[in-house]
């Protein structure tokens, strides 16, 4: 499984023309920040006026897609910052920012899959068609998606992860 990885890792690193490996940090399980890990699908590019615009490449579009660019999050559940399943973890500015019950998100490991993850698997493509794609996520699909996560973590089972496994997986 890892070298698998590690090719898709080289041939991005050639893709972006940098690290193949992109990090960011991430709102986790009581609010703590970690590092999430993917393979790297976008690269710089500057447009007319000097600034930097991020892209997806050709393979980075692909990967994307599939979902295969996070892959190397299953170090991130090795290592226990994550799970398999569960709210995704989110940037900073969101999840530690919830408030009273809305909370019990931040009770559970964040997961690679999950339901607001599989409702919310075009997220990218709904937000281009916004005005406004920063006002709509932040009114409209967080809201939902806090809905959605509350529900799954009062709900929480392994028979509902093995369905959200099972899911995701004909899901992509």
């Amino acid at each position: 499984m890892i070298v698998p990885i590690l090719i898709l890792i080289a041939i991005a690193t050639l893709d972006t023309k940098e690290c193949g490996i992109y990090s960011q940090m991430r709102v986790g399980q009581n609010a703590k920040l970690f590092r999430i890990y993917k393979i790297r699908t976008l690269k710089n590019e500057k447009h007319q006026l000097g600034h930097l615009e991020r892209s997806a490449t050709h393979l980075g579009k692909v990967l994307r897609r599939t979902r295969v660019n996070e892959l190397p999050q299953l170090f991130n559940v090795l290592i226990g910052d994550m799970s398999f399943v569960g709210p995704r973890p989110d940037l900073q500015g969101f999840a530690d920012e919830l408030e009273g019950e809305d909370q019990i998100i931040l009770m559970v490991k964040p997961g690679i899959t999950g339901p607001a993850t599989i409702k919310y698997k075009n997220e990218e493509r709904v937000l281009k068609r916004q005005n406004d794609p920063e006002h709509y996520n932040r009114t409209i699909i967080w809201a939902d998606k806090v809905k959605i996560n509350k529900k799954y973590v009062e709900n929480y089972s392994f028979y509902l992860d093995l369905a959200l496994i099972i899911k995701s997986i004909l899901n992509r």
